[in-house]
This record gives structure tokens, sequence and C-alpha cells, in this order.
């Protein structure tokens, strides 16, 4: 058993509270598939526009505010931000903007239950138990939150939001920087040091680590190895977390 002693829990998604196969042959080849029907019928849309927008800011399409601003050059503007977004899907991007849209597109997969979320087994128990513990959970996922609630309000196992305080994704800053794990201490309103992140990634393992948390690292089948694994500890499944306050 692997003890920790904390008032909350964030957690990753991808590798860590679901497989990245799931992620990988069933969520992205979706967006791929829906693209273009998506862009047609909703890019007039105010939250699609935002994130296309936000693309092609990140992407410096300055091609893309000229002629979406133009009824006449909307074919145009379909064009560039289709092909950013294949661009950065191919290159496993973690663009806000991309993450955006990606959920948006998610939402129809969801609701339509053409998708559903794939969680490891034990993970519905352990989310009931420490949280009827007292003990506050959170996500913090380079997918929007937008997705993530739609990932975890559609599960295999039902739906798990109920389990959930709150939400991070990019919007609070990267990854692999400390500064964002200091955000959502604050935003959590916990000492860094009464909270848990686990990851199956240990850069990010590493940020959180300089931000005062305690960390983990999930060793999942399919999860990439990780260079220096031995510095942290290793959870294969969360049935060997040991969880107090």
């Amino acid at each position: 058993m692997i003890s920790f002693s904390v008032d909350g829990i964030v957690l990753d998604i991808e590798g860590t509270t679901s497989s990245i196969d799931f992620v990988y042959r069933q969520m992205f080849p979706y967006v791929r598939r829906e693209l273009d029907s998506f862009l047609a019928e909703y890019f007039d849309e105010p939250e699609v526009a935002t994130a296309c927008r936000l693309i092609a800011n990140e992407g410096d399409l300055s091609q893309f505010n000229v002629v979406s601003a133009h009824s006449a050059s909307r074919a145009e503007a379909l064009a560039l931000v289709r092909g950013e977004v294949l661009r950065l899907m191919d290159g496993d991007s973690k663009s806000t903007g991309l993450k955006q849209l990606q959920g948006l597109i998610w939402r129809n997969g969801f609701e339509s239950h053409e998708l559903i979320a794939h969680v490891f087994p034990e993970v519905p128990l352990r989310l009931k138990t420490w949280s009827a513990a007292g003990i506050k959970l959170f996500i913090y996922s380079s997918g929007s939150i937008e997705a993530q609630k739609l990932f975890f309000g559609h599960t295999e196992y039902g739906d798990l939001r109920g389990h959930f305080s709150g939400y991070f994704d990019t919007t609070i800053g990267p990854k692999r920087e400390s500064t964002s794990y200091a955000k959502i201490a604050a935003a959590c309103r916990m000492p860094a040091a009464r909270l848990l992140f686990l990851s199956d990634i240990s850069a990010e393992l590493a940020a959180a680590t300089a931000a005062g948390f305690q960390v983990g690292l999930c060793v999942r089948l399919g999860n990439a190895p990780q260079a220096d694994a031995d510095q942290y500890p290793q959870i294969e499944t969360f049935e060997q977390i040991e969880m107090s306050r």
C-alpha cells in the first residue's frame, strides 16, 4: 500500500483515471471524422467561433481574422481552421483552443451515446470512498473543462461528476509549470502540501512537487515509460492507495 494524508486529490484523466487507448483510438478519431461537418454546421455559433479564433491566434493564422469577418470568405476561414486543427492533432498539441474545439465536438458524441468514456474498473468505487471520507476531488487535464464534464458524465459506470468539487484545464496554466499548481491550490482553498496530484507524466509531477504538492506516478498498462519514474511513488491501480486526512 502507498499511504497519503491529504484533504484533496487532483487527478489527471488520460493514463490516470482512464486508458490512453480510449483517448487515441476513439475520442481523437471521432474529432477527425466529425470535424468538417461540425465546422460547416456550427462555425458561426459563439462558442465555436471563440475556439476557432483562439486556435488561429495560437497558430498565428493572421489570414483567419481577415477572412472570417467576411461571409463571402467563410469557406476559406473554415479551410484555415480545419488545416490548423489537423496539424495540431498530428503533433498531439495541448493547444487550449484545440482542446476547447475538441470538447465541443465531443459533446455531440457523448450526448448521442456514440462515445461512452472508459474509466479503470476500481476508479468509481475509489472516487466514492474518498469523497465520502471528506476528501475533495478535482480534475486537472489538458482537455477543456467542457470535455472533462462530458467525459465523467458519460462513463461505462454512469455519471461520476457528483464526486468532483472542481475542474481545471490549461486556461489556469500549462501542466508542466509549477505556477499552475500554485493557482490550483489557491482555487481549491487548500495548502499545496495537503493536496495530492496523480498523473502518468513525470514532468507534470515535477511541476506539482515544486509547488508543494504530494504526488504519485500512475503506471497503467499502455502508459509511456518515464525516465525518472523511480523518483515518485508508482501506482498501478488506485486500490494500492491508502488515504487518510
